[in-house]
């Protein structure tokens, strides 16, 4: 990947491993983000994917002319369908015309499958969001997609130092959702999120001019799984059962959502799924632990 050049919009999270591991395999990678500069061995710049002006900025410090694939990836921060229209719609928009002919690769989300009735889904399946922040990740993704650029939904990202369902069993505050059938659970580890992208880039972005791919580990598992998994590798009571909380920040969905599209490219998850992660990261659970108070 020495020869890429890569222009990376967002440094958060998944940007930030992103960038470390473009920086280590020799790759010319510029990150953009909304904070302040900080100390990286790589160029950071400060931007706003959503303000033209900003990214004509951004594309006048470029160290290099033009670069081969821009990955959008910055983060909403929670924010509503404002938010939603600027960061991603906007952003997407404003990306194509100030680097015109350059393939973006967008980071979306598998909240955009309502389906509630337990159904695998692919790329193919209907998107049915309940929620306007979905369907202005769709609006992004159509806008990526016929520009030439690829739109990847991701599972719920986990990782060191971000885990929900780790952290509440850890804490003692998880609860089992008191519904039949349990919903499922999709979810693919920061590291493997980070290992398609660079897939993908690695055999040139271009190939894949309006592709879509699914993100996600090997093994959806049910909440109830998930939770009564997680009791028995750490040994602790199984957690209570409590109502649904309506207001979940992605909705109530029941699906499972393939992988296969992106496997049949020769990419594979390094943690297959969420409960062997437990073994196989050794960062993942001291990183969960350091997060709660002292004693916990």
């Amino acid at each position: 990947m020495g020869s890429l050049r890569i222009l990376l919009i967002g440094h958060g999270y998944l940007g930030t491993s992103l960038a470390e591991h473009l920086h280590a395999a020799d790759a010319a990678v510029v990150a953009v983000h909304r904070g302040a500069s900080c100390d990286k061995p790589y160029p950071l710049l400060s931007g706003d994917v959503s303000s033209p002006d900003s990214l004509v900025a951004v594309r006048d410090a470029l160290p290099f002319d033009r670069p081969d694939a821009i990955v959008h990836c910055a983060s909403s921060s929670r924010g509503g369908a404002e938010t939603y229209q600027a960061v991603f719609v906007d952003g997407i928009r404003n990306l194509g015309a100030i680097f015109p002919s350059v393939p973006i690769l967008f980071t979306s989300s598998t909240s955009v499958y309502g389906q509630t009735d337990g159904s695998v889904v692919d790329e193919l399946s209907d998107t049915i969001p309940d929620r306007d922040t979905g369907r202005l990740l769709l609006a992004a993704e159509s806008l990526t997609r016929r520009n030439g650029g690829v739109a990847l939904r991701l599972a719920g990202i986990y990782g060191p130092g971000r885990s929900v369902h780790l952290k509440k069993m850890l804490e003692g505050s998880a609860s089992i959702e008191d519904v039949e059938p349990s919903r499922f659970l999709n979810q693919i580890h920061r590291d493997d999120a980070v290992g398609a992208i660079l897939h993908l880039l690695s055999l040139g972005a271009g190939n894949f001019s309006g592709s879509l791919f699914n993100v996600v580990d090997d093994t959806p598992i049910t909440q109830r799984q998930c939770y009564e998994g997680l009791a028995a590798y750490f040994g602790l009571a199984v957690p209570p059962l409590a109502l649904p909380d309506p207001d979940r920040k992605r909705g109530w969905t029941h699906k499972i959502v393939s992988n296969s599209t992106l496997r049949a490219t020769g990419w594979e998850p390094r943690f297959p799924s969420f409960l062997s992660a437990m073994e196989k990261d050794p960062d993942l659970v001291p990183s969960i632990r350091g997060q709660l108070p002292s004693g916990a």
